[in-house]
């Protein structure tokens, strides 16, 4: 867009929280615990403003939004962001909305790490960009998370599909990455069932990645919902995909279907261990370096539960309350 497009602030208060909301995100990635708390106290446009004239006592937090502001002027950026929201018939979702999920405001007691970015980046939300029809607070208040491998076996993508296919014909609603392997396995899974998916990303929702499930990105958009807490252009950057695995983590209970050690999907079911969310994991082949993962998260936390069916994730599930 060239500058002579770029559209005037809305007068709107609502809109003025949302361009706020949208302008904080680019300044720091989300989850930040420090801009969520200074939000939830002074709200989204006085908080910006501090943030734009170093007012907080967070040096680390001052270098970053001080980097970050000098590559654009972030009020215009943000009503770009906006402008492209309703270009694509999306919206942007916050927590004053009906449909916020009510789920992802439990992300508040979730306590930073000791080290590094992702650990930190452990708060709620401050919004979310949502593609799709359904209503994003009845997908996540009956939902269970089903991630894995990307690099699935013949085994994980049967298992996950399977799971999705059943849980879905339950009413519950399949939430994951959509990457390759286990993520794909489980939306298309919820899909074959005519049930609901949602698929969280770590880039915006006008590039939903990876491209090659581009055909699955569309059926989703159709049927479920693509949901981001980056604004629409957002890259799909590495240390993204372990910030938003905590939203996945929000989900009404987490299941991993292969998954190695390290795994994205270990930091996923780790984080609904700390939320006290029903935490499963199937259990694999000993010989099969993608079971590993799961039988770790086994031995090591006792509320963890093996599961074989989807009638013990249910199980869980209920007696959880979830």
């Amino acid at each position: 867009m060239r500058n002579s497009e770029a559209p005037a602030i809305p007068e709107s208060s609502d809109e003025a929280e949302l361009i706020a909301r949208t302008a904080l995100t680019m300044l720091t990635e989300p989850g930040h615990p420090t801009v969520w708390s200074m939000v939830q106290q002074q709200g989204a446009p006085t908080v910006l403003d501090l943030l734009l004239t170093g007012d907080t006592p967070d040096a680390a937090l001052r270098a970053v939004v001080k980097a970050r502001a000098a590559r654009s002027d972030v009020r215009r950026s943000a009503q770009i962001a906006w402008r492209r929201t309703q270009r694509l018939s999306a919206r942007l979702v916050v927590p004053s909305d009906s449909e916020w999920p009510a789920q992802v405001n439990d992300l508040a007691v979730v306590e930073p790490g000791s080290t590094g970015p992702v650990a930190q980046n452990t708060a709620p939300p401050l919004c979310l960009w949502v593609r799709g029809d359904r209503s994003l607070s009845e997908a996540f208040a009956r939902s269970v998370a089903i991630v894995g491998a990307r690099a699935a076996s013949p085994y994980g993508v049967q298992v996950s599909t399977d799971f999705a296919y059943e849980l879905a014909t339950r009413g519950r609603s399949i939430v994951s990455g959509g990457a390759f392997g286990v993520d794909a396995a489980a939306h298309q899974g919820a899909l074959a069932a005519g049930g609901l998916t949602v698929a969280v990303l770590a880039c915006g929702i006008d590039r939903p990645y990876p491209a090659g499930n581009s055909a699955l990105f569309d059926r989703i958009i159709a049927d479920g919902l693509l949901v981001s807490e980056w604004p629409p252009g957002a890259e799909p950057l590495r240390h993204r995909f372990s910030i938003r695995n905590r939203l996945i983590a929000a989900a009404g209970g987490t299941v991993v279907v292969e998954a190695a050690p390290r795994s994205g999907a270990i930091q996923t079911i780790s984080r609904a261990l700390e939320l006290g969310r029903p935490a499963m994991a199937v259990p694999g082949p000993v010989t099969s370096v993608m079971s590993t993962g799961c039988h770790g998260i086994l031995r090591a936390n006792a509320a963890a539960r093996l599961v074989t069916s989807a009638s013990e994730v249910i199980t869980e599930l209920n007696q959880a309350g979830h």
